[in-house]
């Protein structure tokens, strides 16, 4: 999957939160009546995730096939083992992805679930409440962790189905019953009536066919912008080649923006500042979100393309993570995400140069530093891949 194939006839509706999210998941596994599957990074069961469950064991009374795949090491070791006990009791098919790193570093990072081949969502919110940390989740956030996600019907939710069995026939056994059950659907009429549809086309990164595919997407969008490229990301880490994209349309007169999330974990801030001298010397604008947990993974670039999904701008989603984004070509979605990334842009602080390089000698030595070592790490764990 080396550029994005894209397909006609898809319907979108961008879901920003939990609170857009999860209402349209719960409802489309509610309306299920052949088969579901869901990957998700983590799967808390707090009040969010008893409610899913829920809608999965009804599912599952229905006769509906329900298959889900949770990451080992973002679910946690002893929540993966409580889920496993209930899903057992409950029917619900599951996989745990490398448990205990037996495949390496390599994480199911993607957020996704394909209902009847006809309803699919693809995004970065994971199953918990927006108010929890998803790293401490003793602790709840001052204001909802802000995310996104994309419910698509059409027929990009064909080709998601398509990679969703692809992965859950990795991760585990294929039963026969399971392999006629993928066309059970594919003869149904799928044509979306009365709806205005748009071009959209879906990526993943993975350790096989498509390693740097999320990035190769990346650069020629950027390699191609003329006027403005919006760009937030949790974590910046990405590898040379990306922020020389970035530094190439500035130079070209295109406004680019970067929103970046700011004070979850120190020494990824120390990483991603060690790049704001030369990013803001080249003409990038660079602002830190602070007002809670900044977990989207979305751009706009002039106000025509847009991407939302799992990937971070970072060593980790680029080089080694499975993970999954959905790349939009419409001007009315695009204009949308657009809106919501500049509200974002008006809560968060500018990073202006002059005050960057007044900080103390020693801070920004430890930002180089940790560059150093971050930048060493990579290259060990994806055998060099990371530049």
């Amino acid at each position: 999957m080396a550029v994005v194939r894209y397909t006609s006839n898809n319907r979108l509706k961008l879901l920003q939160n939990g609170d857009g999210f999860f209402p349209e998941l719960i409802r489309a596994i509610d309306d299920a009546v052949s088969e579901i599957y869901l990957e998700t990074y983590i799967f808390f069961p707090d009040e969010v995730g008893r409610r899913i469950i829920d809608a999965l064991k009804r599912a599952v009374s229905r006769k509906v096939d329900v298959h889900v795949i949770i990451d080992w090491l973002g679910t946690g070791p002893g929540i993966c083992r409580l889920l496993a006990a209930e899903f057992d009791e409950s029917g619900i098919q599951y996989h745990v992805f490398n448990s205990w790193f037996k495949r390496g570093f390599v994480r199911l990072h993607r957020k996704l679930c394909v209902v009847d081949q006809r309803i699919a969502f693809v995004g970065g919110i994971n199953i918990l409440n927006d108010l929890r940390y998803d790293y401490n989740r003793k602790r709840m956030l001052v204001s909802p962790r802000q995310d996104f996600a994309v419910r698509i019907e059409g027929s990009l939710a064909t080709v998601i189905y398509q990679e969703a069995i692809r992965l859950w026939t990795q991760t585990g056994k294929l039963s026969l019953k399971e392999r006629l059950g993928r066309y059970r659907l594919l003869y149904l009429e799928k044509r979306i009536k009365n709806a205005r549809t748009v071009l959209a086309g879906f990526i993943v990164r993975d350790n096989f066919r498509n390693r740097r595919t999320i990035q190769k997407v990346y650069l020629k969008a950027m390699g191609t912008a003329y006027e403005q490229i919006l760009l937030v990301t949790p974590y910046f880490a990405p590898g040379k080649r990306f922020r020389n994209a970035l530094a190439s349309a500035a130079s070209r007169g295109v406004e680019v923006i970067l929103l970046i999330g700011s004070g979850e974990f120190w020494v990824q801030d120390s990483v991603a500042q060690s790049f704001y001298p030369k990013l803001l010397k080249d003409g990038v604008k660079v602002y830190e979100y602070r007002k809670t947990q900044l977990h989207g993974k979305v751009a706009v670039i002039d106000s025509k393309w847009a991407t939302v999904g799992s990937s971070n701008c970072d060593g980790l989603s680029l080089f080694l993570n499975h993970e999954a984004n959905i790349v939009v070509k419409d001007e009315i979605f695009a204009r949308e995400l657009k809106q919501r990334i500049e509200h974002a842009i008006s809560e968060a602080v500018p990073v202006c140069l002059d005050s960057f390089m007044n900080r103390p000698w020693y801070k920004r030595l430890w930002y180089d530093t940790a560059f150093l070592i971050y930048t060493l790490v990579m290259r060990i764990i994806t055998w060099g891949d990371y530049n």
